[in-house]
């Protein structure tokens, strides 16, 4: 039997205290002076009670970061607080214990950790004996986790075990380093768990497959076996196959080496550090659907097995078959497209998405460091901006007009951004320049933006080319003449009437002159033109004055919106980010024009007023609902933690008598039907006690300036009770204002990502703000 083992959906609340590096308790004023000889700190004084904290004792420390880990990296189950026991008959008749500091189990290997913590460097003498018990167990541990937690009907399978020790300031001798080998024990040390809360932190939970990967070594493990259709060639002299496989299959053996770890068994010390920002970066591509085109290189540590199939033609450098990959952790080694591969890491789209693979089979170490550096340098791949700046010269000759318009959008741009007097006046962002808050809109979103029918339009249903009204029958200068005239007019006019918002780029107070904003409003324009030529007019024919007049009207609509908005709303506008934001920006531009001039209406207009009108409150709703859950459990759970659980304790000692009055009446008023008085209060009531235990809460709902006070701080509560009270009264008739959505939304991602660090353990004491810090 293993006991104190439990689903890590329910250790929620363990885990908050194993993230922190000290400890805290309430109690009683006639205990103070007791606790604070015991080396507790004065936290929070209240009326009956004092609040305290102190620093984990480093054995503590050493042990929840260990457990910290294993929950961060994702198994299904761990021991919860305190050690995990596993009795069995070891010997006859005798029923021994052995326990364990830590315990990790899912569905392909269960993980036991022994902690050795001395505060100061020792040779730890004990060690064989630890080493010989965790040995004579191993049989009987195994059978009792694939018992005691059974796997799936599908997976027939047994888990693997592995099991470890680590250890901290203990010297251990070569002689007990050797008997841990044999006996299949991982030791490890200070300096690797080090190693692996980095990883943690870059990889999220796919750092448990490199971690697995350093305890079971060469360990077949039987649930990993797969077989895929593939392609046997050869490159180089070395052979190697051509497949597809899922991220999540990859991720699971698939290993990265790099020079941040110092094992001695890395004997790959090539491979780059992962970058989380790139990471990121490569998920939200992921998001979009984006693809990757070009193959994940690997070697594959053991040879494959491939059945060769009936080939159609005969060829001597490919052939198809069969590849059946038995394979171990650590049997992948990446040569390149590691930030690909690991930005699947806890991605939904890991397990459907589909990876290519170019693996060698059994490429020497020194093989894989030169491909990976010719790769990473010799084969460096180029910006995107850089390729739309050298579509200037590289296509202007071109004889496909559809490129050789790409070189005049390419060199329009790169004019905006020289000319003086243009709103672009040293702010677009090229391949070699760095961001700043003034030069932050990229070379490439405009080129994607302009790049359109704004040229050449193609009817692919007629076989026809037609022309847009960027066009000219008078050659390239003309063309790029006439895109220059038009941008620049249209953004010099947002330029000069809101001055301070298109002069502040991205910094504070800025949002307009950003890539979302630029982009939206090239849409708009596109628009607008579609618009006038379903009214019969040719804009191709018309000379670059008379284009634009037909255009001022509705630019003015534009004009007056954006002058409209208030620094809330510019910064709700702001928060619009992406593809969709800019969407969104672009039919609310429309819907300004759409109210001045009624006839503009172009395509799906109608149907984003209507659907805005009738989601607002519905999505309203759902985020009251979800925010208001999210505080009864975090709220609830943390007095319970600091008062205890019963009621004599949390009810009596954390909430006040007015509180509980409210919340006992509304309980009998209901006879109870949604269950215990918990479910009983209302979001006012969870803001007066975030104010009263301010000590306890400020880190975890304090919205806005750390130093502007509880009451400011807490004012967002009132906010999302007030969106609360139109949802709540549907047949009143209001309804839910965009500006409001907007806000609450924000509230929304605010509060989960402040829960998120909460639960992790991370400090919420940065970015109170609000503000996303959000780059475009």
């Amino acid at each position: 039997m293993l006991s104190n083992i439990e689903a890590v959906g329910e250790l929620r609340g363990t885990a908050r205290l194993k993230f922190r590096d000290f400890e805290t308790k309430t109690v009683k004023l006639s205990l103070v002076e007791e606790a604070l000889a015991q080396g507790w700190h004065i936290l929070q004084k209240n009326e009956k009670t004092i609040r305290l904290k102190k620093e984990k004792p480093n054995e503590v420390h050493f042990k929840d970061r260990i457990w910290a880990l294993l929950y961060r990296m994702g198994f299904i189950h761990m021991n919860g607080n305190g050690v995990a026991i596993f009795t069995s008959d070891l010997k006859g008749d005798n029923s021994q214990a052995v326990c364990f500091d830590v315990v990790g189990i899912d569905n392909e290997v269960g993980v036991t950790i022994k902690c050795i913590v001395s505060d100061e460097t020792v040779i730890y003498t004990q060690f064989r004996e630890e080493i010989e018990r965790y040995i004579s167990i191993r049989a009987k541990l195994k059978n009792t986790i694939n018992q005691q937690f059974a796997l799936p009907f599908d997976q027939q399978e047994k888990r693997q075990l592995a099991m470890a020790i680590f250890t901290s300031n203990i010297l251990l001798t070569e002689e007990d380093k050797k008997r841990a080998r044999n006996g299949n024990i991982i030791v490890f040390d200070d300096n690797d768990l080090k190693y692996y809360e980095d990883l943690v932190s870059h990889l999220s939970s796919a750092a448990k497959y490199q971690f697995l990967a350093d305890m079971l070594p060469g360990k077949e493990i039987p649930g990993l076996n797969i077989t895929v259709p593939a392609i046997k060639t050869k490159m180089g002299g070395y052979i190697c196959y051509a497949f597809s496989v899922s991220p999540e299959y990859l991720l699971k053996i698939a290993y990265v080496s790099h020079r941040a770890k110092g094992r001695g068994s890395d004997v790959h010390t090539y491979q780059r550090m992962l970058q989380k920002s790139r990471l990121q970066k490569i998920s939200e591509y992921i998001d979009e659907d984006g693809i990757f085109p070009t193959n994940i290189v690997i070697s594959l540590d053991k040879k494959p097995t491939f059945d060769k199939r009936e080939q159609e033609t005969e060829q001597e450098n490919a052939v198809m078959g069969w590849l059946h990959l038995k394979t171990t952790y650590k049997s992948a080694w990446i040569i390149d497209g590691q930030h690909r591969l690991f930005a699947y890491s806890g991605h939904p789209r890991a397990k459907k998405a589909s990876l290519s693979v170019l693996a060698f089979e059994t490429l020497p170490a020194d093989i894989q460091a030169k491909l990976f550096i010719d790769i990473n340098a010799k084969q460096k791949s180029v910006k995107h901006s850089l390729l739309a700046e050298l579509y200037a010269e590289l296509h202007k000759d071109a004889s496909d007009p559809a490129i050789r318009i790409r070189s005049i959008i390419s060199r329009a741009i790169q004019f905006l951004d020289a000319d003086p007097q243009s709103p672009f006046h040293h702010r677009v962002q090229n391949a070699e320049e760095k961001r700043d808050d003034i030069r932050c809109i990229s070379l490439n979103s405009i080129f994607r933006a302009l790049d359109s029918d704004l040229y050449i339009k193609q009817n692919k249903k007629v076989s026809t080319t037609g022309y847009g009204p960027f066009w000219s029958d008078k050659g390239n200068d003309a063309i790029l003449q006439r895109t220059l005239f038009i941008v620049n007019k249209w953004f010099s006019k947002i330029r000069d009437t809101v001055p301070d918002w298109w002069d502040a780029g991205s910094g504070e107070g800025g949002g307009l002159a950003m890539n979302d904003s630029v982009v939206a409003n090239i849409n708009v324009l596109r628009s607008i033109f579609h618009h006038l030529e379903a009214k019969d007019h040719v804009l191709a024919i018309l000379n670059n004055e008379d284009l634009f007049k037909l255009v001022e009207p509705y630019e003015s609509a534009v004009c007056q919106y954006l002058s409209s908005l208030n620094e809330a709303e510019r910064k709700n506008y702001r928060l619009l980010r992406g593809s969709q934001g800019q969407t969104t920006r672009m039919k609310y531009l429309q819907q300004a024009i759409h109210e001045a001039i009624p006839d503009f209406s172009p395509v799906g207009l109608a149907n984003f007023l209507a659907e805005q009108k009738a989601q607002t409150n519905n999505n309203a709703k759902e985020i009251v609902d979800r925010i208001e859950k999210t505080l009864q459990s975090t709220v609830l759970n943390e007095l319970k933690r600091e008062f205890g659980p019963d009621e004599s304790q949390w009810w009596m000692e954390g909430l006040q008598k007015q509180i509980r009055m409210k919340v006992s009446q509304r309980h009998e008023d209901d006879d109870g039907k949604r269950g215990g008085k918990e479910y009983y209060f209302d979001l006012l009531d969870y803001r007066h006690i975030i104010q009263q235990h301010w000590n306890l809460f400020s880190n975890i709902f304090g919205y806005g300036k750390a130093n502007s006070g509880k009451d400011k701080r807490t004012a967002w509560i009132n906010d999302v009770n007030e969106v609360r009270r139109i949802v709540a009264h549907s047949s009143s008739g209001r309804s839910v204002t965009v500006e409001q959505l907007s806000e609450l939304e924000r509230y929304d991602e605010w509060l989960k990502e402040r829960i998120a660090q909460f639960d992790a353990g991370e400090e919420t004491t940065t970015n109170l703000s609000g503000d996303s810090g959000e780059t475009e």
